[in-house]
């Protein structure tokens, strides 16, 4: 049913999206970018469905055919949020105007994270994080100090001790003689006291009875009252919070189709070796003779029409792939002598490309190849014995000099060591750290529902951090996620995420990990200091950390105070620990990451103005800015972050006069203030005395907040940059874009005439 919905919606989409009749193309930017919005939340929701669809079928084919389709609609939508952003140019986009109109809820328009990121890679994610377990498990058993017992005590210190311990003595004894006297006048004072205490016992018991009854009621009615908030539908029942049986037995039925998925695939992957062996027995030995027959056929015929044998094609052009290609001799060696030239005009990365699809092709019909090779080698001394093998050794030297080059430039610095080690010796030297378990689900924050009508006043709304979320979902833990997403969607190498202290980077960084089951590298300059000096240490370093990222992707390199690495003016403090080592060799590293590289370098500051902003910007090149929490989000997060630590959320704690009174503090003050407020003793004391507002309002006061000052410094500093640029510039000059055209237009007209 899922999977018919989604295929349904999935076929309207893209007969929206490729009409029969080509359409004029839409110059009213806002009505383009509604459109966009549109099919962006039409996607998403497909997307939704497509997810649901593939974690529940348990079939092993059709689950290879949804997800062929999901990672195309991941694709995507990932393509539909890069032109948004293009367009508006903002990485935070408001559709509460579209789901209001396609009568939808926020939560419809959630990006999902895909269940199979880590279902499907856990047993190798299992085995990384126990040899990470182990490897620190080792370390700590070797820093810790041996107990030596305890030292030999000098002469005047025994003294000392032994003063100490008397006084202590005669100090008891004196107090127990205290006690003993103040025992005795207790007594005297009770025996003075008798004749009082039966003319009050009655009114005690009168007012004991008094207050028990007022008590009752109170509480009779507090209990009438919390059922008919229930009953009106006004209040949760206290049952609700427990699971019920449903939501039990839908967990067991999880695990259950987890482990059918599991054995399903196994079958699947046995089956497909069994009947390709089966195959190849039987059927391969009659498809190598005909292979033959038609590459012999061929090597004839172009010996006919051009009077020599030809060339065997390389296998980096496919080998006798090329030959099946229903094509004549003349068209074919046409191919391979254009080929020939454009191998020696292309940059070495075309080359590595080719050469990688060779490898691939090779180990189809690579039986085949060298047979007929060796034949086509001995037809060809066999006619052409009295030319000699002049072409021939030209051509193993030509050969011979690109594998050259090629071994140059991709220099091996650890050729001799294996991955192990060199994962190990990060481990080590603090450079691999292992991600805390946090979900990006647990980035709580509610949606902003009035984005749309602000912008449309002229005023530009602070994103939530709903929307925060969303981003770090598209722009990191969907490429990171899926090989073939990160292949063909906008490649986003380096991410910034600016905002103040508190607001959650951090967080972010490790549920990043955690969602994609990656690595986390740390390569902060705090955490730099001191280790691997030198270029050719620093080198070694990048080099190790890299290769590893790339050998076992998908990684993120965390680079912590990432304006540190581009200081205007280095602080006389930091100086000794050279912040900006990385500053020149950052560039050289993204230039070499490649869209095969599931690796992200995530960036965390907090006083971004720090850094030179041209440097920054050109590592970085989408920069998140995260701002402090808003009411909504400080209300839901208030509820959450109390239960979390072990308290109750009752009647009498006004979450809205509290979500009030902490405008301008941010996620980490929040939990400071909590954890402070709910000591162990306080824990104890919730079923005698709920918790209140009140208590939180004087830990509050002592917490410095996120002024306006830092707010807007941040913002005035977001502008600069280039995506802010664009945005001042589009909002302040609409008219002038809207006349851009028809100036376009002219040129363009100008340019004919000529």
């Amino acid at each position: 049913m899922i999977w018919a919905q989604a295929q349904g919606q999935l076929s309207d989409l893209l007969t929206q999206e490729l009409p029969a009749e080509s359409a004029s193309p839409e110059r009213d930017r806002v009505v383009f970018f509604q459109r966009l919005v549109t099919l962006y939340v039409r996607y998403v929701r497909t997307f939704r469905q497509l997810e649901e669809a593939y974690d529940q079928i348990v079939h092993p084919q059709k689950r290879r055919v949804i997800r062929d389709v999901l990672d195309g609609v991941m694709g995507r939508v990932l393509e539909l949020k890069n032109e948004m952003v293009e367009k508006e140019f903002s990485e935070y986009h408001y559709m509460d105007d579209v789901i209001q109109d396609l009568k939808l809820t926020p939560a419809d328009i959630e990006v999902p994270i895909p269940r199979y990121f880590r279902s499907e890679c856990s047993q190798v994610l299992r085995e990384r994080r126990e040899m990470l377990s182990d490897i620190l498990r080792r370390m700590e058993q070797a820093e810790k100090p041996k107990d030596l017992g305890a030292p030999p005590l000098s002469f005047e210190e025994a003294i000392k001790l032994i003063q100490v311990s008397e006084r202590a003595r005669q100090g008891r004894l004196r107090a127990k003689f205290m006690k003993a006297i103040k025992q005795d006048e207790e007594r005297l004072r009770r025996t003075k006291d008798r004749d009082l205490e039966s003319a009050i016992i009655s009114n005690a018991a009168v007012h004991i009875q008094r207050v028990w009854k007022g008590y009752q009621q109170r509480k009779k009615t507090k209990r009438e009252r919390e059922e008919e908030m229930v009953f009106l539908g006004m209040a949760l029942s206290s049952a609700v919070s427990q699971p019920s049986s449903a939501v039990l037995e839908a967990q067991s039925n999880e695990v259950r189709r987890r482990q059918k998925q599991n054995k399903h695939e196994e079958d699947f992957q046995k089956a497909t070796i069994v009947i390709t062996d089966q195959l190849r027995d039987v059927e391969g030995p009659d498809m190598k003779e005909t292979m033959k027959d038609h590459i012999r056929q061929w090597f004839f015929e172009c010996h006919d029409k051009t009077g020599s044998f030809p060339d065997y094609p390389d296998e980096e052009d496919g080998g006798s792939a090329l030959i099946f290609a229903e094509k004549t001799p003349q068209q074919l060696m046409e191919e391979l002598a254009a080929k020939e030239e454009e191998e020696e005009i292309k940059k070495q990365k075309g080359k590595d490309d080719k050469k990688d699809k060779g490898k691939k092709d090779k180990g189809k019909v690579e039986e085949v190849d060298e047979l007929m090779r060796q034949e086509l080698a001995n037809w060809k001394l066999a006619i052409e014995k009295d030319k000699g093998g002049k072409t021939k050794s030209n051509a193993k030297k030509k050969k011979g000099s690109k594998s050259g080059k090629k071994k140059k430039k991709d220099k091996d610095l650890t050729a001799d060591r294996s991955i192990e080690s060199l994962y190990q010796e990060l481990v080590e030297q603090g450079l691999l750290k292992q991600g805390k378990t946090i979900n990006l689900e647990d980035y709580i924050g509610d949606y902003s529902y009035l984005g749309t009508t602000l912008r449309q006043t002229d005023i530009e709304p602070m994103p939530s951090l709903s929307d925060v979320r969303q981003v770090i979902a598209l722009y990191a833990v969907l490429p990171l996620g899926s090989q073939a997403v990160h292949e063909k969607a906008p490649l986003v190498k380096a991410m910034l995420l600016a905002g103040p202290a508190g607001v959650g980077k951090k967080m972010l960084v490790h549920a990043i990990c955690q969602e994609t089951g990656a690595n986390l590298f740390d390569l902060s300059p705090l955490n730099l200091a001191g280790k691997y000096p030198g270029k050719a240490g620093l080198q070694m370093m990048l080099h190790m950390v890299f290769k590893v990222a790339r050998i076992m992707q998908p990684s993120v390199v965390w680079i912590g105070d990432a304006e540190k690495v581009f200081y205007k003016k280095v602080p006389k403090e930091e100086k000794e620990l050279d912040p900006k080592r990385l500053k020149k060799d950052l560039p050289k590293i993204l230039k070499s990451i490649k869209s095969e590289d599931r690796v992200l370098i995530v960036g965390t500051s907090q006083n971004p103005f720090n850094a030179d902003i041209k440097s920054l910007c050109k590592v970085y090149s989408k920069i998140i800015l995260i701002p402090r929490p808003d009411y909504a989000s400080r209300f839901i997060m208030w509820k959450h972050l109390i239960i979390q630590n072990g308290g109750e959320v009752t009647g009498a704690l006004d979450l809205s006069s509290l979500a009030k009174i902490s405008d301008g503090y941010t996620q980490g003050h929040m939990v400071q203030v909590i954890q402070t407020v709910l000591t162990e003793r306080r824990l104890q004391q919730l079923n005698k005395r709920p918790l209140t507002s009140s208590e939180f309002v004087t830990p509050l006061a002592k917490t410095d907040p996120v002024f306006q000052d830092e707010e807007e410094a941040l913002k005035n500093w977001y502008a600069k940059t280039p995506q802010g640029k664009k945005r001042a510039k589009a909002a302040s000059g609409k008219e002038g874009e809207e006349e851009s055209p028809p100036k376009g237009a002219k040129a363009a007209n100008k340019k004919g005439k000529k």
